[in-house]
């Protein structure tokens, strides 16, 4: 009977640990990250009065004959099932979806603790704690190289406040546009400027040398239609090539004047002798071997008359000394008259009398294919200027049949480019981008300008113009569509403070500048272990490590089977407060009936006693 009684205490003491742990994980019902415990029983030494037999002949065997002597809590069990997240207003608040424990530490990182709560905040010194003060543990951005390595031990993390980012020189421009191959555009701008010595200037004054001038064959009239010249043969100039026929003198001397891809048959200059051919002909290629062939062939009949091109792209025809002008205008009539027609129509304006003095005669506009894209680019102190590349359509290449646009760069005054010329040191000439007859991007002989500030930042500054992949499509194009620019970019970027903090799923801590940048100030490290159930509890909502959990596994989140990181949000207990109060019901009849099995057990030896008398 004294067994008995011995093992409804063992079952009382049992069921009010379980009583302790059930009532310890209500309380935490509202605790972030806590997880719930479970006592689990086992029973204690039977005592064997009779022992197993094993069956003899006839008489089959026996078990033994056992009589338990209680029951006893063998082990408490932490159960780390995943917590419900709830959204939180503050930003760094973190919860981890998934497996994995915050590291903290209160002394530097000597040792370390290890939580699910992610009730974290910024102290007055920067370090980023816990509510026990303990400082999270991670990777901070190196400034050498501005990325954090996850691979370098962990550190307390620490971002001061008033922090700030210097300036970067930007170091590269990447575009990505289309100029357009169309028969009709809606970018351009009037061709170069001639005069009447064969000067061709820009509309600024710039000097344009002579082998720059501009293919007619892929000129524009003043609606932005291409004229689509067809050429005459670049070796006999026999027929051919359209164009326009011109009278000065009233009809008396008429030439033609037609278009050839390659170049003049007599090498048609400014001033130059009468270049006629068996045909009474004269071949054009440029608009300025146009001019000049129309200025000789006016001053076969008035010597006083000059041709020049002005900032409109107008041919503009003066008479001021020499014997009075009877213009005609005539189209050559060969195939694809229709856009001979436009070119006609272009110069029709000019015919009629023009008499001696300062009346003029003039063409229709005569335009270029162009388009313009900018970006600004930072200096190495912040200083902000505008880049702006400029493409002219130029040529088309009759050897590979490719396009030809040529382009200038130019920044904003008192900034030069290394390579331009003087005194326009602030437009780099020069470049030519050209693409095949797909559209695709085949070269361009500009890959970088050296730009010098001359505000006291560094000088010489190298930025790379990535106008994309040589044969394909990922930058510049030029299909038959509009010329457009869908995207430029630089890396470049000013000083700035920070104003905000917020935290990604990798939890990284991303930090947002007052000069629009945003990037990783450092990681929040998350250690994993082999058995979490063999963490100890050590108050404050940490756990260490034991012999039993296992080394940490230190990395970053979502890799390697540890969860991610959810910002603004907290991982509430996983406390299921319906189950543990049913748990109390089962624990406190437990209790009661192991009570009745002593007051039983106090009963029979009150019979037992009683026998004496």
């Amino acid at each position: 009977m004294l067994k008995s009684l011995f093992s409804g205490v063992t079952g009382l003491q049992s069921h009010q640990i379980a009583m302790d742990v059930e009532s310890n994980n209500i309380a935490n019902v509202n605790t972030i990250g806590y997880k719930y415990s479970r006592a689990n029983f086992s029973d204690l030494l039977a005592q064997t009065n009779q022992i197993a037999t094993a069956p003899q002949g006839d008489l089959g065997g026996k078990n033994a004959v056992q009589v338990g002597l209680g029951t006893t809590v063998s082990s408490i069990t932490r159960i780390h099932s995943q917590g419900s997240i709830q959204n939180t207003d503050k930003n760094t608040d973190v919860a981890i979806q998934g497996d994995g424990f915050f590291i903290v530490s209160a002394d530097g990182g000597n040792t370390y603790k290890y939580t699910r709560s992610g009730d974290f905040k910024f102290d007055a010194s920067g370090n980023f704690v816990d509510n026990n003060g303990f400082i999270v543990q991670g990777w901070l951005r190196d400034e050498d190289t501005g990325l954090v390595d996850s691979t370098a031990p962990i550190t307390n993390i620490r971002i001061p406040s008033g922090l700030t980012t210097p300036a970067f020189a930007s170091s590269e421009i990447v575009v990505k546009a289309n100029l357009s191959s169309s028969a009709i555009v809606d970018q351009y701008n009037p061709t170069y400027q001639i005069d009447s010595t064969g000067a061709i200037t820009t509309a600024d004054g710039r000097t344009v040398p002579a082998a720059d001038a501009e293919d007619m064959g892929i000129m524009f009239n003043g609606n932005g239609e291409a004229f689509q010249l067809t050429s005459a043969s670049a070796t006999t100039f026999a027929g051919g090539g359209q164009g326009v026929t011109i009278s000065f003198d009233g009809g008396a001397t008429v030439r033609d004047f037609r278009y050839t891809d390659g170049s003049p048959a007599a090498g048609l200059v400014a001033g130059g002798a009468l270049p006629l051919n068996a045909n009474d002909t004269y071949y054009f290629n440029t608009v300025a071997d146009l001019r000049a062939a129309l200025q000789t062939f006016a001053q076969a009949t008035s010597a006083g008359s000059t041709v020049e091109v002005n900032d409109q792209g107008k041919f503009v025809l003066r008479n001021t000394a020499g014997t009075a002008l009877a213009i005609e205008v005539d189209p050559i009539v060969d195939a694809n008259t229709i856009e001979n027609q436009r070119f006609t129509e272009t110069f029709a304006t000019m015919a009629g009398a023009l008499p001696v003095g300062t009346s003029v005669k003039q063409s229709q506009p005569i335009n270029t294919a162009t388009h313009a894209t900018s970006i600004d680019v930072y200096d190495s102190l912040g200083g902000k200027h505008t880049v702006t590349i400029n493409f002219r359509k130029d040529s088309i290449n009759t050897t590979t049949g490719f396009t030809d646009w040529r382009y200038n760069v130019t920044v904003p005054v008192p900034g030069s480019l290394s390579g331009a010329t003087a005194p326009y040191l602030n437009i780099l000439e020069g470049g030519v981008i050209t693409f095949d007859s797909n559209g695709a991007l085949s070269t361009y002989n500009i890959p970088s300008i050296d730009f010098s500030p001359n505000n006291g930042a560094a000088a010489n500054q190298q930025v790379t113009l990535n106008f994309g992949t040589l044969g394909a499509y990922d930058g510049i194009t030029s299909f038959d569509n509009d010329s457009g620019t869908s995207g430029i970019s630089q890396d470049g970027y000013p000083g700035g403070d920070l104003v905000g903090i917020r935290i990604d799923q990798s939890g990284t801590l991303v930090g947002s500048f007052t000069n629009g940048r945003s990037f990783g100030l450092a990681q929040i490290g998350m250690a994993k272990f082999s058995n979490n159930e063999g963490l100890v509890s050590d108050g404050g909502n940490v756990y260490l490590q034991s012999a039993n959990s296992g080394d940490p596994i230190i990395g970053t989140a979502a890799t390697a089977g540890r969860g991610f990181m959810q910002s603004s949000a907290l991982e509430a207990s996983n406390v299921d407060l319906s189950k543990a109060l049913t748990q109390l019901i089962i624990i406190q009849r437990g209790y009661q009936a192991n009570g009745k099995t002593i007051t039983t057990s106090d009963t029979l030896l009150e019979t037992l006693i009683g026998l004496k008398r």
